[in-house]
C-alpha cells in the first residue's frame, strides 16, 4: 500500500527540542511532577549547588528566601560560579551552566571530589522551568549580574558594582505555565533545609519567608549527633549517642545512634546528603555489624542464659534511632526511585567500621552494653511470643473456613488494583455499610471499640489484639519481617470512623498501627480517609449534605432544618452509600509521608508515653484549633 505524504515518517518528521525546550516540554521527567512536590525540588536544586561548594570546603553559610512575591533566593558565600569565557562554546561559564543541560563542575572531579547533584542538570532545569532567574555572582573583586527568561538569556552578563566577598545568589519564579501551584510550603522548606544542616555540621543555614514575616538558622555543631538527639527529642532515652567516623577508599562515612525506650526502629541513611529511602549497600553494612557484635558479645559475656537465644536484626534495632551519612566520589543508584545506594564496596567499609569500633565500645562502656543487650533480648522474646501468637492467629482463621476473619464481608472482585476494604467504626455502622456498599468492588470489616494503641506496646500485644489480628489477615500483607507489599488484598484500604472526638481518636489509632507496622501500604498510595459528611440540611422537600463548618456558614439564617451528624450510625445504608461511599461523589482523603522524621516525631508526642510534650504541643496549638468537638 503506497504511503501517503501525510504519513511520511522521516527525517523531516524528527522534531529537535533545541537548549531547554526539552525541559519545559517533559517536566516530570526532570523533577518529578509538577505538583508541589515538583515545586520544592526546584528549590533542592538551587539549595544543592551551594551544598556542594560546603562540601569542597569553600562555603558555610547560606541564604533561602521565600520573597514577597513568592519568588526563591537562594544564596551563598562560596566560590561564585565561574564568568570567564567557555573554550568550546564562546559563551561566560554562568551562562553555560544556566542554559546547558549536563553542564556544570561535577563531572571531572576537579571542583568537586563529591557531590549530591551528579548529573549537571539541576540549575539549569530550575532555569527552564522558571518565568525568570536572575544569578548573581561575587567574584575577583567584581559583582556580575545576568537575567533569563524560561531559560533563554535576555540579557548579557554584566559587572554592576566591586566587592571584596565571593558567592552565588539565585533568585528565580517557577513559571505558572507549567506548574499547578506556585505557593511554596514554609515547613516542607524548611524540613529539607534543617535536615542539610545535620549532615553538615558547621554549616549555616538561614530561612526567611517574607510573606509570613518568619525567619529560621539551622546550624548544628554536632552534624549528625545532633541530628540523632533530635530524633530521640520527647522519648526515654537507653545509653548515650554513639559516633564513628572513618574515611576509607575516598568514601566517607559517619554512623550516630541512639537506643529509646521505644520499640520502633527509626533508621536515615544519606548519601552525598541525598536521602536514600530505599537504603542499599551501606544500610546492609550497618545492620550486619550490628547484629554480630550484639550477638558475639551475647556469646562472650554468657548473656542469653540457658536457651542459647539468637537474635535477630530486628531484636537488635528495636527502639534505635540512627543517622548513616556517606560521602561517595562515584556513587551508583538503584531502585525505582534511584534512591538506594548499590556501590558494592561501601557494604564492606560501613560494616568493618561499626564491627571495629562498637565493639571496643562495648568493651570500654560495659553499663551501656548491658542497657541495648537487655532490651534486645527483651525483644527476641517478645518477637517469640509473637510468632506463637501469629501461629494461632494462622490456625484459628483456617479453622474458620479459608483464611480471611468471618467479620469481613469480602467483594467479588479480585484485582486487587480494582478492589477497596473499608475499615468500619462500630458494629452498626458495619451493618449499614455492607447493605449500603456495591458488593462487586467493596469489602466491608466492622472494628469494634478502640484498637490498642501500638506506639505503646511490643509486637508481641499486637498480636494479642483481635481488632489488629482481624486487620492484617484481611489485607494479606503480613506484618514486620513477614510483610510483602504483593500480597496486598486490596488497593484502597479505607478508614471510615465518626465525625466526633472519639472517631478520630481511633482513626489515630489505627492510622498509628499502619505508620508503624505497615508503612509500605502507606507509601505505595493503598491508604485513605473517608469523609462522612457533618451535616444533613432540608430546605423544603429537598434534602442535601454538609461536610464543612465553612459549608454551614453559607446557610446560617436561612430557614433550613439542620441535622448534626455524630455517628456514622445515623445514617441508613443509602445515606452512607450516598455521602461516604459512593466513588462518583464520595470525598477521601489520601494518607501520604511529606516528612518521615516530622511524621516519627508526631506519632511519638501525640500517641506515646511522654504526657509533657503532649501537654507542650497542645498548649502550643491550641489556638490554631477549629471546629472543636467536646
Amino acid at each position: 500500500m503506497p504511503v501517503t505524504e501525510t504519513k511520511k515518517y522521516s527525517a523531516e518528521s524528527i522534531t529537535i527540542l533545541k537548549d531547554l525546550q526539552a525541559v519545559r516540554v517533559r517536566p516530570a521527567m526532570y523533577i518529578g511532577d509538577v505538583n508541589l512536590h515538583g515545586l520544592h525540588h526546584l528549590v533542592y536544586e538551587a539549595v544543592d549547588n551551594s551544598i556542594d561548594e560546603k562540601l569542597a570546603g569553600f562555603c558555610s553559610y547560606i541564604l533561602v528566601k521565600i520573597n514577597k512575591d513568592g519568588s526563591i533566593t537562594v544564596s551563598d558565600n562560596g566560590r561564585g560560579i565561574p564568568v570567564d569565557i567557555h573554550p568550546d562554546v564562546k559563551k561566560p561559564a554562568v551562562e553555560v551552566v544556566l542554559t546547558m543541560l549536563h553542564a556544570g563542575g561535577k563531572f571531572d572531579k576537579k571542583s568537586y571530589k563529591v557531590s549530591g547533584g551528579l548529573h549537571g542538570v539541576g540549575i539549569s532545569v530550575v532555569n527552564a522551568l522558571s518565568s525568570f532567574l536572575e544569578v548573581e555572582v561575587k567574584r575577583e573583586g567584581s559583582v556580575y549580574r545576568q537575567r533569563f527568561e524560561k531559560g533563554k538569556k535576555v540579557s548579557e552578563l554584566k559587572v554592576v558594582g566591586n566587592t571584596d566577598q565571593t558567592g552565588t545568589t539565585i533568585t528565580f519564579m517557577p513559571d505558572s505555565l507549567i506548574f499547578e501551584t506556585l505557593i511554596f510550603s514554609f515547613d516542607i522548606l524548611s524540613t529539607r533545609l534543617r535536615e542539610l544542616a545535620f549532615l553538615n555540621s558547621g554549616l549555616k543555614i538561614e530561612f526567611i519567608d517574607e510573606r509570613i514575616q518568619k525567619k529560621v538558622i539551622f546550624e548544628y555543631v554536632g552534624g549528625i549527633k545532633s541530628f540523632v538527639e533530635f530524633l530521640n527529642q520527647n522519648k526515654g532515652v537507653v545509653g548515650e549517642v554513639i559516633y564513628f567516623h572513618k574515611e576509607k577508599d575516598k568514601i566517607e562515612v559517619e554512623i550516630s545512634f541512639q537506643y529509646n525506650e521505644g520499640y520502633n526502629e527509626n533508621i536515615h541513611s544519606f548519601v552525598n546528603n541525598i536521602s536514600t529511602i530505599e537504603g542499599g549497600t551501606h544500610l546492609e553494612g550497618f545492620k550486619t555489624a550490628l547484629t554480630r557484635v550484639v550477638n558475639n558479645y551475647i556469646t562472650k559475656k554468657k548473656l542469653n542464659g540457658k536457651g542459647g537465644l539468637s537474635l535477630s536484626g530486628e531484636d537488635v534495632r528495636e527502639g534505635i534511632s540512627c543517622v548513616i551519612s556517606l560521602k561517595v566520589p562515584e556513587p551508583q543508584f538503584e531502585g525505582q526511585t534511584k534512591t538506594k545506594l548499590g556501590n558494592s564496596v561501601a557494604k564492606g567499609i560501613v560494616d568493618s567500621l561499626v564491627y571495629e569500633n562498637l565493639t571496643n565500645y562495648f568493651e570500654e562502656n560495659p553499663s551501656v552494653a548491658r542497657l541495648i543487650i537487655d532490651k534486645s533480648l527483651n525483644a527476641a522474646k517478645a518477637r517469640e511470643a509473637a510468632a506463637k501468637a501469629r501461629e494461632l492467629t494462622r490456625r484459628k482463621s483456617v479453622l474458620e473456613s479459608g483464611s480471611l476473619p468471618g467479620k469481613l464481608a469480602d467483594c467479588q472482585e479480585r484485582d486487587p488494583a480494582k478492589a477497596e476494604l473499608f475499615l468500619v467504626e462500630g458494629d452498626s455502622a458495619g451493618g449499614s455499610a455492607k447493605q449500603g456498599r456495591s458488593r462487586e468492588f467493596q469489602a466491608i470489616l466492622p472494628l469494634r471499640g478502640k484498637i490498642l494503641n501500638v506506639e505503646k506496646a511490643r509486637i508481641d500485644k499486637i498480636f494479642e489484639n483481635n481488632e489488629i489480628t482481624t486487620m492484617i489477615s484481611a489485607i494479606g500483607t503480613g506484618v514486620g519481617e513477614e510483610f510483602n507489599i504483593a500480597k496486598a488484598r486490596y488497593h484502597k484500604i479505607i478508614i471510615m470512623a465518626d465525625a466526633d472526638v472519639d472517631g478520630r481518636h481511633i482513626t489515630c489509632l489505627i492510622l498509628t498501627f499502619f505508620y508503624r507496622y505497615m508503612k509500605q501500604l502507606i507509601e505505595s498510595g493503598y491508604l485513605y480517609i473517608a469523609v462522612p459528611p457533618l451535616y444533613k440540611l432540608k430546605e423544603g422537600k429537598k434534602e442535601f449534605y454538609l461536610y464543612t463548618e465553612d459549608q454551614l456558614k453559607e446557610y446560617e439564617g436561612k430557614d433550613v432544618e439542620i441535622q448534626r451528624y455524630k455517628g456514622l450510625g445515623e445514617m441508613n445504608p443509602q445515606q452512607l452509600w450516598d455521602t461516604t461511599m459512593n466513588k462518583d461523589v464520595r470525598t477521601l482523603k489520601k494518607v501520604f509521608i511529606e516528612d518521615a522524621v516530622l511524621a516519627d516525631q508526631m506519632f511519638t508526642i501525640l500517641m506515646g508515653d511522654q504526657v509533657a510534650p503532649r501537654r507542650s504541643f497542645i498548649f502550643e496549638n491550641a489556638l490554631n484549633v477549629k471546629n472543636l468537638d467536646i
